[in-house]
């Protein structure tokens, strides 16, 4: 395949991805390890290397969408790489310091609507944590993604959209960090208002598709495209609830042992019973296959879900779960794409 031609096939996408996509990735993650270690603050310090270390492949699995536009390709690796960083190194940040304080976990989060806003000044994010020293990290990481951002043509057309599934997705971290005794009743108050707009999905259903990144980095792939304003609607109804909730089910699924081991809330835990639960499942990605051949653009839509069911479903825990290993046949009953990539995903754990 020519280097300046868009992927075809799923091998010329997988080439694309593991030739000329991931060791871009890799550079943008090596660079950014590299400042987290000059973070002045221990407890700053050790919580961004830990995400970047133990999150990694979510930036990986974000730069899929890089592969579909050569022209653009080290932007939107840049681009997803450092959004990815900020939404992993905050998650950290509010999950793992002994923290109840949603008031912090807005301001936090206010790094992530930056992100988002072209020249959005920085703030204090860490002011209610007594404005610790990070040496400029998560400042960088903002700006890196302003200035990127404003390199895709489309990008003004795509902010409206963007600044929404950020909002959504910034509300959930506050939700979901607060005093665990609080967590079910706030995350279903909050899903009230905009249950008539999507009155097909449960409330933890509508909170799980919040939890993915997946839809802005679509649209980033989007304004690198110049994809016409007329299809953005289009494309934000096929991510938001199908794609994204189908990301983040998944992702909730194979953890179910974990979760439960550790007293973690679980999304999957919401249905009445895991065969519910698997049939739930099975429909989100069905309705996600759907939305996505009917987008401009399909194939690559179309190889996200492939590859979610292919990358959440090959995962080693997913087999020594009983009750999750069932859902392991969905792969199977999607076909040879989605077979490719399930063997891709396996190599990927080999290599990375």
């Amino acid at each position: 395949m020519q280097p300046d031609a868009a992927p075809r096939s799923a091998p010329q996408f997988l080439y694309r991805l593991f030739r000329h996509v991931m060791p871009l990735a890799r550079a943008e993650l090596r660079m950014w390890t590299a400042r987290a270690r000059a973070i002045p603050d221990e407890t700053l310090r050790e919580q961004a290397l830990q995400s970047l270390r133990h999150k990694r492949f979510h930036a990986d699995g974000g730069c899929v969408y890089a592969a579909c536009h050569p022209l653009f390709t080290p932007a939107l690796v840049r681009l997803i790489v450092a959004l990815q960083t900020i939404s992993d190194y905050l998650d950290n940040l509010c999950d793992r310091c002994g923290r109840y304080d949603d008031a912090d976990f807005t301001l936090l989060h206010q790094a992530m609507r930056d992100a988002v806003q072209p020249g959005a000044p920085p703030r204090a994010y860490y002011r209610l944590r007594g404005n610790p020293d990070d040496g400029g990290y998560l400042a960088a990481l903002v700006r890196t993604c302003q200035e990127t951002l404003t390199r895709l043509p489309g990008h003004r057309r795509i902010l409206e959209v963007t600044r929404w599934l950020v909002d959504r997705y910034c509300e959930l971290q506050v939700h979901k960090h607060v005093d665990p005794a609080l967590r079910r009743d706030r995350l279903v108050a909050w899903w009230e208002p905009h249950q008539k707009r999507f009155p097909e999905v449960h409330w933890w259903e509508f909170a799980a598709a919040t939890g993915s990144t997946l839809g802005v980095f679509a649209l980033f792939l989007a304004a690198a495209s110049d994809l016409p304003e007329r299809d953005i609607p289009v494309l934000m109804e096929a991510y938001f609830p199908w794609i994204c909730g189908l990301h983040i089910l998944l992702d909730y699924l194979i953890d179910l042992e974990e979760d439960l081991e550790g007293g973690d809330f679980n999304f999957v835990r919401c249905y009445p019973s895991l065969e519910e639960a698997r049939r739930r499942i099975e429909w989100f990605a069905r309705r996600s296959r759907e939305a996505a051949r009917a987008l401009p653009d399909a194939r690559i839509h179309q190889d996200v879900v492939h590859g979610l069911l292919a990358m959440y479903l090959s995962d080693a825990k997913a087999g020594r779960q009983p009750d999750v290993r069932p859902v392991r046949r969905l792969v199977w009953r999607f076909g040879p794409t989605a077979w490719t990539y399930y063997g891709a995903c396996l190599l990927y754990r080999r290599v990375r």
